[in-house]
């Protein structure tokens, strides 16, 4: 694994010649979720049953939120009210947030597109995808419809639908792009119909999307993985897997 910034953001480097970004092959970019550290999802690499040559990068959310949380090195891509989600939580009331823009989200995008210039410029992948799991997967959502790049794939895990009138406009106005969204019927933190709902928005904007659910909560289980690999797999068809 290499490390290295990217823009002004830290970003993990694996996969490809090297092992370490190396190569010439497709690139995936991939962002971790609120209070998670900068590496939570760089696992996923020895997980996933991946293309040959792959290349993925695990960019670090920029803001962190030492003493907010219990444990080392947790950061966010923008804050939240922590304390209205466990109130929520207790009291089995999941939030729609469909309509919100969250403060710090354009701030967020702009370093991930600055981040994404730097690693096309240094790499020159082939072909390009995004993703993320959860606050991550809502940011790649929005920095798919934002930024004019033409995407092999994009990779929700356990997101939500935000900024409903602003996604739903860049949608229809972007090319076909293949989407896999995957949500766990029993989230305790957002709320698995309003994926669906997400998946639909795309769907009726004649996006080619995937949808993965299973029995669980807000995570990454075994089923998810190989939905993922499969679904790489056929966003990279040029690369033979592993």
């Amino acid at each position: 694994m290499r490390t290295a910034r990217f823009g002004k953001l830290k970003v993990h480097l694996v996969g490809g010649s090297d092992r370490e970004g190396g190569g010439d092959g497709p690139l995936l970019v991939l962002m971790h979720g609120f209070g998670a550290p900068g590496n939570d999802l760089v696992p996923l690499w020895r997980q996933l049953e991946l293309p040959r040559g792959l290349r993925i990068a695990f960019p670090e959310a920029p803001l962190s939120l030492e003493g907010m949380m219990p444990y080392a090195d947790a950061r966010a891509w923008w804050h939240i009210d922590v304390a209205a989600i466990e109130r929520a939580i207790r009291e089995g009331t999941l939030r729609d947030l469909s309509a919100t823009e969250p403060d710090g989200l354009s701030e967020a995008r702009a370093q991930v597109l600055e981040t994404l210039d730097a690693l096309e410029a240094e790499l020159s992948p082939s072909a390009l995808g995004i993703g993320g799991f959860s606050q991550g997967a809502m940011l790649a959502m929005d920095v798919a419809l934002e930024s004019g790049r033409p995407l092999n794939g994009v990779v929700l895990m356990s997101p939500t639908l935000l900024a409903e009138p602003r996604w739903a406009a860049r949608a229809a106005s972007l090319p076909r792009t293949r989407v896999l969204i995957s949500h766990g019927r029993q989230d305790p933190l957002l709320p698995f119909a309003l994926s669906e709902a997400l998946a639909s928005m795309l769907e009726g904007c004649d996006h080619d999307v995937r949808f993965s659910p299973f029995n669980g909560g807000h995570e990454i289980p075994p089923s998810v993985l190989r939905d993922v690999g499969r679904f790489l797999s056929e966003c990279f068809p040029a690369s033979s897997t592993e």
